[in-house]
């Protein structure tokens, strides 16, 4: 094999989806009708439908952090106000805990979302998700209700659930 031969199996990435399960690749959200494989022949920002985090269900500070980096690889016209909402939380995130493991893990997650990685630093946001529950769960509970920065625009009164329609315009009432 020849080095492009190689980059371009490096590159190829196999995906298996069911009937009705989406998966947003670089940006578009496909929802396939059967169940089918996808072969992504070059370099590609995806996420699968299972891996997506709704606005509704970023509860807690590391659940927040996650929706923005989702948003970053999901959401490429969005990834500007979603990396400012990243750096926030993590600031907030660091700024509330000592713990190793946490900080450390959030120095890794935020080089690899420096690095246009955020597929690899949802893999280790979410890692971290039993470190937080121990932490928070220390602290005491916290609101249940996710920043309004967070949430999506309402149409007619409903939610919309895509994340790709999530919008991270910063609240103008800081409550």
């Amino acid at each position: 094999m020849t080095r492009e031969t190689d980059r371009a199996a490096a590159r190829t990435m196999h995906l298996s989806l069911k009937a009705g399960e989406r998966v947003y690749i670089n940006g578009a959200v496909v929802r396939v009708d059967r169940k089918v494989a996808l072969e992504l022949m070059n370099d590609a920002t995806f996420l699968l439908e299972g891996h997506v985090l709704q606005a509704e269900e970023a509860t807690t500070p590391l659940r927040q952090l996650y929706f923005a980096a989702q948003t970053v690889l999901i959401a490429p016209a969005q990834a500007g106000p979603a990396r400012a909402l990243y750096a926030q939380i993590e600031d907030g995130i660091l700024a509330a805990t000592t713990d190793p493991v946490m900080r450390d893990g959030l120095a890794a997650a935020h080089a690899l979302v420096e690095a246009g990685r955020a597929f690899e630093a949802l893999k280790i946001i979410r890692g971290l998700y039993t470190t937080e529950a121990d932490l928070l769960g220390a602290a005491g509970p916290i609101p249940k209700v996710p920043p309004a920065a967070l949430v999506p625009p309402t149409r007619s009164g409903h939610r919309r659930r895509s994340a790709m329609r999530a919008r991270l315009a910063p609240s103008s009432d800081k409550a």
